[in-house]
């Protein structure tokens, strides 16, 4: 019987393990909500499932472009309907799982109308300071390129306030009802599973991927400045050692952790202990299978 369910989480909370434990057993799909998953190119930097897990399972949102093509939630809604599509042809479960909430957010509130990017000389704080005074409903981080720019292409293009032209050009929910589970930790524990996951990247190559990637792609480019991969940029270039490599990392890692758990607030999820949270899903889909 097709259910399907979303597992979020924080970064380095274990959802992805779990969902593919689940997928394994119960033979579910899996859509990736996960941001530079999409990039075939990045396989470290992003924790990525590994090729054989990726084979063996129905996987869906992963190495659809490379890092210097542009990824938006149109496609990655696209990746969506592919995989209800197949999970409903198995009769199956599919599960939602990834740390960019944002894409899970807007599938749950409906696609507004896209707007062709245009090019800005005005820095991030401008755009900031231009967007509390002319349009302060319209809420975002001071540090978000990618909505900032936003904002000011719908500002510049439509003359209307852009929070305003949203609400107008909102389309229908792609999903209206959808149950949320979050992986919870407690912050010392969590801090410690990143620090965990930071050497492993670091032993499984993360040095030598950005390496490549600096190398054969415009070190400028968006995915190749996330985390992992900018304090490689700056560790290749000698302007921090390895142990501030190492630091940098597992501080921005918490850093971007607490912002996910700000923003998985803005969901009605049911929490789970991550230690409890494969036997209480898997009770779930045995009910449903």
């Amino acid at each position: 019987m097709f259910f399907e369910f979303a597992l979020i989480g924080t970064t380095a909370s274990g959802k992805t393990s779990l969902a593919n434990a689940l997928a394994k057993e119960f033979k579910a799909v899996i859509l990736s909500l996960d941001s530079l998953c999409v990039y075939k190119e990045i396989n470290i930097a992003n924790a990525k499932s590994s090729a054989q897990t990726l084979k063996e399972l129905d996987y869906f949102g992963v190495n659809l472009l490379s890092v210097c093509e542009h990824f938006n939630v149109a496609l990655f809604i696209k990746e969506y309907e592919k995989a209800k599509k197949i999970a409903k042809e198995k009769n199956t479960a599919l599960i939602i799982t990834g740390g960019t909430g944002f894409y899970l957010k807007t599938m749950m509130q409906g696609l507004s109308a896209n707007i062709e990017e245009r090019q800005s000389s005005l820095s991030n704080d401008e755009i900031y300071h231009l967007l509390k005074t002319i349009d302060p409903q319209f809420k975002i981080e001071k540090n978000d390129t990618y909505r900032l720019r936003k904002w000011l292409n719908i500002y510049e293009s439509c003359n209307e306030i852009p929070s305003e032209f949203l609400k107008r050009t909102r389309k229908k929910a792609v999903i209206e009802e959808l149950l949320i589970y979050e992986i919870i930790w407690d912050k010392e524990l969590l801090r410690k599973n990143i620090q965990k996951r930071t050497q492993t990247m670091l032993k499984n190559g993360l040095i030598e991927e950005a390496n490549h990637l600096f190398k054969n792609f415009n070190p400028s480019l968006k995915p190749l400045n996330s985390i992992g991969l900018k304090e490689c940029k700056s560790f290749l270039k000698h302007e921090i050692s390895f142990n501030e490599l190492e630091y940098l990392i597992n501080t921005h890692t918490a850093q971007l952790a607490k912002r996910q758990r700000t923003f998985n607030k803005k969901f009605q999820s049911i929490p789970l202990e991550f230690d409890k949270a494969f036997e209480i899903l898997r009770q779930k889909l045995k009910s449903f299978s």
